[in-house]
C-alpha cells in the first residue's frame, strides 16, 4: 500500500489528498504523511445540517496526522446551485446524490492542486459496506423460514414507515443514523418472496417496489455464482467490484474532478493492492461485526481509534429535505405527469404516487426519486438548440 501511494504521489505539479475522516481516505493519507517530506496538503468540505457534517472528522484526523489541512463549509444555496450543472457535467442522467459533495469538494480542492489521491474502493476490496455484513446474514437467517411464512409477514412489516424502522434500530443500538430505518424496509420488502441469494441481493439494491419505466419487464438475479464455497460477502464484494465501483464511484468521482480540471488518484486500486485484497480471507475483512478489519488494523497503527468510533456515514447531503422544500418547484416540473405521458419514458401514477407519499413525509424516497429527476433533467438537457459557433 505505501508504495502505492508513494508511486501514486509523484507529480510535477501540486498535488493533495481528499479527505472525509472516514477509513478509507484517512489511511491513504496516514500512510502519504508518513513517507511524505512534508505535510501533505489535504482537503474537505462540510455542512450545516445535522448528521451530515463530517468535516470535523477529517479535521481530527488532519489535527493528528500533522497535514496542511483546508476545510470549506458548503451553504445550501452553494450545493443547489450546482444541481443543474450536474446534467453538463455527468453527460448522462448519472443518479447518485453524493456527485454533488463530489464536486464541490473537488472545486475546493482545485483552488491550491492539481492533482488530489482519494480513498475510492477501500470499501469494495475490504468489505466496508454495511451490505457486506447484514445481507449475508440476514439471507443466512431468512432460508430457515418458508417463503409463505415470508410472505405474510413481511408483506405487514414492510408496509410500516422507515421512520418506524429507524426508531426500533435507535432504540436497540442507539446512534445518529439518518438513511438506516429506510435500509431496513427495503431489506424487509426484498425478503418476502426471494427464492435465491441472486434473487435476494438485486432486490435489497431497487428503490422501486413497481418500476416506474413504462413497458419495464422484471429485473433479472445478478450472476453471483462464482464457485459453491464462495462467502455471500465476497459474491457481494465481487459484485460491487465489476458494477457499483466503477459505474458509480469510480465515474462520480471522475468527471465530478474532470469537470474543475481536478486530476484524481486511486491508490487502492493500484494492481497489486487488489491483487493482495483478494487473496486476504474473508474472515479478516469482516470480523467482530465490523468491516475493513485488516485496513482498520493498518490504520490504528497510525491514528488512535477513538477517531473512529462512530457508523459509517457516507458521502451524503440532505437532498430528501431540499426535495420537500427548496428544490421542490424544480421537481415538480421535471415531473409533470403530462410532460412525463409525451415523453413516454416513466408511468406518471407510479412516478407521481411516489413523489406524493415523499412530500407528505411518508417515506422517504430520496434515492428513487433522485434518479427519475436526473434522467429527465438530462433529457432537458439534450432537447437543447445546440448553439452553433460563428
Amino acid at each position: 500500500m505505501a508504495k502505492a501511494i508513494e508511486g501514486q504521489s509523484v507529480a510535477d505539479v501540486p498535488i493533495g489528498a481528499l479527505l472525509s475522516g472516514g477509513i478509507d481516505s484517512s489511511t491513504i493519507v496516514a500512510l502519504y504523511q508518513k513517507y511524505s517530506r512534508g505535510p501533505v496538503r489535504t482537503y474537505s468540505i462540510g455542512f450545516e445540517e445535522k448528521g451530515f457534517d463530517e468535516a470535523g472528522h477529517a479535521r481530527a484526523v488532519a489535527g493528528h496526522l500533522g497535514t496542511d489541512h483546508h476545510e470549506h463549509y458548503v451553504t445550501v444555496k452553494e450545493a443547489r446551485d450546482v444541481i443543474p450543472l450536474l446534467p453538463v457535467i455527468y453527460d448522462e442522467p448519472f443518479a447518485d446524490s453524493s456527485q454533488i459533495p463530489a464536486y464541490l469538494v473537488s472545486r475546493h480542492a482545485r483552488e491550491q492542486v492539481k492533482v488530489a489521491i482519494t480513498g475510492d474502493g477501500g470499501d469494495e476490496l475490504f468489505g466496508g459496506y454495511n451490505r457486506h455484513r447484514f445481507i449475508p446474514r440476514l439471507w443466512r437467517g431468512l432460508t430457515y423460514v418458508p417463503r409463505p411464512l415470508r410472505r405474510m409477514t413481511m408483506g405487514w412489516a414492510g408496509r410500516l414507515p422507515p421512520e418506524f424502522w429507524g426508531g426500533v434500530a435507535n432504540l436497540l443500538r442507539p446512534g445518529d443514523r439518518p438513511f438506516l430505518g429506510s435500509k431496513i424496509r427495503k431489506g424487509i420488502r426484498a425478503a418476502q418472496s426471494a427464492a435465491s441469494f441472486e434473487q435476494f441481493y438485486p432486490a435489497f439494491l431497487d428503490e422501486w417496489e413497481q418500476s416506474p419505466v413504462a413497458g419495464a419487464e422484471d429485473g433479472h438475479p445478478l450472476d453471483l455464482q462464482l464457485a459453491p464455497d464462495v462467502p455471500l460477502a465476497t459474491r457481494i464484494m465481487y459484485s460491487d467490484a465489476i458494477s457499483y465501483l466503477p459505474d458509480d464511484i469510480l465515474c462520480k468521482v471522475d468527471r465530478a474532478s474532470m469537470a474543475v480540471g481536478l486530476e484524481t488518484r486511486v491508490p487502492f486500486l493500484d494492481h497489486r493492492v487488489a491483487a493482495l485484497a483478494a487473496r486476504i480471507p474473508i474472515g479478516l475483512k469482516i470480523k467482530g461485526g465490523r468491516g475493513k478489519h485488516i485496513l482498520r488494523d493498518l490504520l490504528y497503527r497510525e491514528v488512535p481509534r477513538g477517531l473512529f468510533d462512530r457508523p459509517k456515514a457516507g458521502f451524503a447531503i440532505p437532498v430528501g429535505s431540499w426535495l420537500r422544500g427548496e428544490l421542490k418547484p424544480w421537481a415538480e416540473e421535471l415531473l409533470d405527469p403530462a410532460r412525463m405521458a409525451e415523453e413516454g419514458w416513466f408511468d406518471p401514477a407510479i412516478v407521481r404516487r411516489r413523489w406524493r407519499d415523499h412530500v407528505e413525509g411518508r417515506t422517504d424516497s430520496t434515492a428513487a426519486l433522485w434518479a427519475i429527476l436526473m434522467f429527465q433533467a438530462w433529457l432537458r438537457e439534450q432537447r437543447r438548440p445546440v448553439a452553433l459557433a460563428a
